[in-house]
């Protein structure tokens, strides 16, 4: 019997700011033109039911009660719940027929967020969402933009947008460092830090060529 053809899984991930929605965009339009029928960009928090409501949690339009915000293990689990709706509504269907997924972010995310907010030290809180998150299918290729936590912070102020949950200075600061040393905490998965500075075209060139090295034979 034959064995089902499976697709190709990459995910974007980096700081507010590092440009991941664009590059996902990007990345996704460059492999349209080499021709693959079938690439689907999405993200996360995804479009379902409960990722909608965490990017409500996450521009301040639900608090909990007293008016503060849920804390970085309500968080966990909000964002692994999704993970599974996302996985199991998106993702695999998409891979299950032999396309291209591209996520802006996923459950590095989770790690890299909610440890950092922890304020455990990290170790425990990384064991912990990971364990969260066990049975997410793995990527194929974790790409991350590596951006100065300034030129981040610049880029986020030029939008014009209220700060969302996690985009105070000192935590962008610690989630770079977290970042850069993501191999460490997903041990067997393929990581790629790339520079994310530059022009958006200087930075797309840069993805692609990551893209490539993970899916053209040399």
């Amino acid at each position: 019997m034959a064995q089902p053809v499976r697709g190709r899984f990459v995910v974007v991930e980096g700081i507010d700011g590092a440009g991941t929605t664009t590059q996902t965009a990007r990345l996704a339009d460059r492999l349209r033109v080499d021709g693959l029928a079938l690439v689907r960009a999405t993200r996360e928090p995804s479009e379902g039911p409960i990722g909608s409501m965490v990017r409500q949690i996450l521009t301040g339009r639900i608090v909990a009660p007293e008016g503060r915000a849920p804390g970085w293990a309500t968080m966990a689990l909000l964002f692994a719940a999704d993970r599974v709706d996302h996985v199991e509504s998106t993702i695999e269907p998409v891979l299950a027929a032999g396309g291209v997924v591209l996520s802006d972010r996923y459950d590095a995310s989770s790690l890299a967020y909610q440890s950092v907010s922890s304020g455990r030290g990290g170790d425990d809180a990384v064991e912990w969402i990971r364990s969260l998150n066990r049975h997410a299918v793995r990527p194929h290729i974790t790409i991350v933009l590596d951006v100065a936590p300034d030129l981040a912070a610049a880029r986020r102020e030029s939008r014009g947008e209220p700060a969302q949950l996690y985009e105070q200075n000192e935590v962008q600061r610690a989630l770079a460092l977290f970042y850069r040393n993501l191999a460490k905490h997903i041990p067997g998965d393929r990581i790629v830090i790339v520079d994310g500075t530059g022009s958006v075209e200087t930075v797309h060139d840069r993805v692609y060529a990551a893209y490539q090295s993970a899916f053209i034979p040399r």
